[in-house]
C-alpha cells in the first residue's frame, strides 16, 4: 500500500511517499519550515501544501508532536497551545481534503523500527527516543506499544525538565559539543533504566546518526542503537499507522 508519510516537527515538517510492505520512500523527502506561531490552521496549510506537492490523492499518515487520543490532541509539544483539546484529525483532513490519520510522532517513529528497524523481533521491552526540538518517547513491550508516554516531560533528578535540560535543541542552543551533551543525555537515560528498564534502547532524530559521537558517554546497562531510519522513521511511521487504522476500519 502507498500512503503520504508526514512528520511534524518543531522546526520542520517532512514528508515522502511510502510503500508499507517494505518501509521504503518512494519519493525524496521534502521538508518545509514549521510555521511560527505554529497554529492549527497554519500547520493545517503546510500539509495541505506537502499534499500539493506530492500531487497525492490518497490517505495521508501524520506523526504529530502532542498525546493523541482518539483523534483530539491533548498535549502540545513545540507548537501552538491551541492545540490542546482540537480535533487533530478533522482539521488536518479538511486542509488536505483527504483522510489523515494522527498519532503521536515518537509513536510512529517506534512503529516503523519495531517493524522494520532495529527494533524488529526484539523480545521484552524496547524503548525508542526521538531526539530533536524536544525528546519523544515510544515504549513496546513484545511489540505491543503503549501510546503517549511523553517521557521527554519528565523532570530529572536536578530539578529540570528532561528535553530542556538534553534535547537536540538544547545542544544547538547552548553549542554544546557531543561529549558534554552527551553526559546530560546519559542522565536521562540512566532515569528512563531505573524507571522501565529495557532490553533495547533505539535513538532517533537528528543525533542519532552521530551516536559514535557521545556513545561513550552512556553508561545504561541496555544496548543502545541508532533507529535504522534515522530520521526518516517518522515518516515511514507515519504511514505504517495510517494503514493499520485502514485495514482496521476494513475488518
Amino acid at each position: 500500500m502507498q500512503i503520504l508519510g508526514v512528520d511534524v516537527g518543531g522546526s520542520g515538517i517532512k514528508g515522502a511517499l511510502v510503500e508499507t510492505e517494505t518501509g521504503q520512500l518512494l519519493t525524496e523527502r521534502v521538508r518545509l519550515e514549521t510555521p511560527q506561531p505554529a497554529t492549527p490552521d497554519a500547520i493545517g496549510q503546510t500539509i495541505g501544501e506537502l499534499v500539493r506537492m506530492h500531487d497525492w490523492k490518497g490517505p495521508v499518515g501524520i506523526g504529530f508532536p502532542a498525546a493523541i487520543q482518539r483523534g483530539v490532541a491533548r498535549t502540545a509539544a513545540n507548537v501552538d497551545r491551541s492545540f490542546i483539546g482540537l480535533d487533530v484529525v478533522e482539521c488536518f483532513s479538511r486542509h488536505t481534503g483527504l483522510a489523515c490519520y494522527v498519532a503521536n510522532d515518537a509513536d510512529v517513529a517506534g512503529l516503523a523500527e519495531i517493524r522494520f528497524g532495529a527494533g524488529k523481533d526484539q523480545a521484552g521491552v524496547v524503548m525508542i527516543i526521538t531526539i530533536g526540538t524536544g525528546l519523544g518517547t515510544a515504549l513496546f513491550a513484545d511489540g505491543r506499544l503503549l501510546p503517549n508516554t511523553e517521557l521527554g516531560h519528565i523532570f530529572l533528578d536536578n530539578g529540570e525538565e528532561a528535553e530542556a535540560f538534553a534535547s537536540g535543541a538544547v545542544r544547538d542552543a547552548q553549542s554544546l559539543k557531543w561529549n558534554a551533551w552527551g553526559k546530560r543525555f546519559n542522565r536521562y537515560l540512566t532515569q528512563m533504566e531505573f524507571l522501565f528498564w529495557p532490553d533495547l534502547i533505539v535513538l532517533g532524530g537528528g543525533a542519532s546518526a552521530k551516536l559514535e559521537k557521545f556513545a561513550d558517554q552512556l553508561t545504561v546497562a541496555a544496548p543502545v542503537v541508532a533507529a535504522s531510519f534515522l530520521n526518516q522513521a517518522g515518516i515511514v511511521g507515519a504511514a505504517l499507522y495510517a494503514e493499520t487504522q485502514l485495514k482496521a476500519r476494513q475488518g
